[in-house]
């Protein structure tokens, strides 16, 4: 669990929501929906106001696009924290609390001399340095992830497909005769199955279900596999690509130098 940062905006102490959701190892996107939630709750009631505790900003990607975050004052805190349960709900309630204290406590020292404000000085710069080497590891991520989507996009469905299947069969060669090409693409599906939490025997059951009653043809219906499933949702679709690549590279093999 990483360092809790606060900054100080306009004598108001608050924390980023990317920095909340790196520290409980929790989606942003995830954490966004729950704020928007609360907010929604809190709106509700004429003696509450959701600002107190959430204020919504902004932050640009590498492609200059806005997104949304939100400012989480002490209240927003000790909202997300009190619906966290178990190990990180408590490491994150231990952390919040201690780094807001020891901000009010740096708050409410006596004026400093002319040297503390001098080393004071070169520890700010000595952090914002720090920051930005932060923000730059998060950008290099952010486009990281940005191409591998841009690779997905670029390849239809039919394209995506032979992709994935060329690779696993270099993958399933790789191992001999030690692994088929059928334990390789079940080892591919459980992989997905737990990174993206979804279940797609499920999915490919309520597939089916659907195409029985848009009186699609049982031959076709009998057809439909994992993978059809897969490639209906872009989400998934991104996400097993990069599973894939991911078993290619551990078996010494050449995502990018596959044909399709």
């Amino acid at each position: 669990m990483t360092q809790l940062k606060i900054v100080n905006q306009n004598g108001q102490l608050l924390v980023d929501s990317r920095d909340v959701a790196e520290m409980t190892e929790k989606r942003h996107a995830d954490l966004l929906r729950d704020i928007d939630g609360y907010k929604s709750i809190l709106d509700q009631n004429a003696n509450l106001r959701s600002d107190q505790f959430f204020i919504e900003g902004s932050y640009e990607a590498g492609t200059g696009k806005p997104y949304r975050l939100f400012l989480l004052t002490r209240k927003g805190c000790d909202m997300v924290a009190n619906k966290m349960t178990g190990e990180k709900g408590v490491l994150f309630t231990a952390a919040y609390v201690t780094r807001f204290e020891e901000m009010e406590r740096e708050f409410s020292k006596p004026p400093r001399t002319q040297l503390e404000i001098l080393q004071a000085s070169i520890s700010h710069l000595v952090n914002i340095e720090r920051e930005q080497a932060e923000q730059s590891k998060r950008l290099a991520t952010v486009e990281k992830k940005l191409d591998e989507t841009a690779e997905i996009l670029s390849l239809n469905a039919v394209d995506g497909r032979k992709k994935v299947t060329a690779l696993l069969n270099k993958v399933a060669q790789s191992l001999g005769g030690g692994s088929s090409y059928q334990d390789v693409r079940a080892d591919s599906y459980q992989r997905l199955e737990s990174r993206a939490e979804c279940n797609l025997a499920i999915r490919q059951t309520n597939k089916r279900k659907k195409m029985a009653l848009e009186g699609v043809t049982k031959s076709k219906i009998d057809k439909v596999s994992k993978l059809d499933v897969i490639f209906d949702d872009g989400r998934l679709a991104e996400i097993y690509f990069a599973i894939v690549k991911e078993m290619a590279i551990q078996n010494k093999i050449d995502p990018e130098g596959i044909a399709v």
